[in-house]
């Protein structure tokens, strides 16, 4: 099994939930006792957010990209950014460190093509939804990506910063977002991206009927794979 290399902390609501699918992921391929390997830096996201609003994302890219470093130095053997948003400095993360980054889009990506969506509503922090670094890597695979108009947009990104990052999970943001999905879906979306990793605590599927892709289970099945094989 390789060790798993995980850069979280963005926000650690959601590294949890990636730290538990990964270790089930694992566990139900190996059965018995069996958990994954894995070396974590979990950042003060506090730091991270306020880089973000300052658009300093040269020195986003520096504390990540030593974190990674020192991931990669701790024994991991490949590397998941626990973060939608912050795939926006994947390629210098890259360079920092020899073992192979896996890219959560190109995962998502994957997924939808494997189903035949070819059109996709695309939920997140206004960073996702907003710059090109996430839907280009959609839409190089033929996916054509829709987002929210720019009050939902912001609706959106509140939520995300002002609730989910913290905990809070509400059955009027819920009722909010999936407003949203509904529009999304009038627009032509034949799915929708939850393009942030704490959206899946507040949205499921069992709450719409529009197929709905949770990129962090996405990203912890290829990072599960990618472990285990030979």
């Amino acid at each position: 099994m390789k060790t798993i290399g995980m850069l979280g902390g963005m926000s650690w609501e959601s590294t949890q939930s990636y730290y538990s699918a990964l270790n089930r992921g694992i566990n139900q391929a190996l059965g018995g006792l069996h958990s994954a390997r894995i070396v974590m830096h979990s950042v003060d996201f506090a730091e991270i957010a306020e880089l973000q609003a300052r658009d300093d994302w040269d020195q986003a890219a520096l504390i990540l990209g030593n974190a990674a470093a020192a991931v990669e130095s701790a024994g991991a053997d490949f590397l998941l950014i626990c973060a939608n948003t912050m795939h926006k400095v994947a390629p210098a993360i890259q360079q920092r460190i020899d073992i192979p980054l896996l890219h959560l889009a190109d995962a998502t990506a994957r997924a939808l093509t494997t189903d035949g969506v070819t059109r996709a509503g695309l939920l997140g922090t206004r960073y996702t939804m907003e710059q090109d670094f996430y839907r280009e890597r959609l839409e190089a695979q033929g996916i054509e990506v829709l987002v929210p108009n720019e009050h939902d947009r912001t609706f959106v990104h509140d939520v995300i910063y002002s609730q989910l990052c913290q905990g809070i999970v509400s059955d009027e943001s819920r009722a909010g977002y999936l407003r949203v999905i509904d529009s999304l879906r009038e627009q032509g979306a034949q799915a929708i991206v939850l393009g942030c990793t704490e959206i899946a605590l507040l949205v499921q599927q069992q709450h719409t009927e529009v197929p709905l892709y949770d990129t962090a289970q996405i990203h912890v099945n290829e990072a599960v794979a990618y472990a285990l094989a030979p």
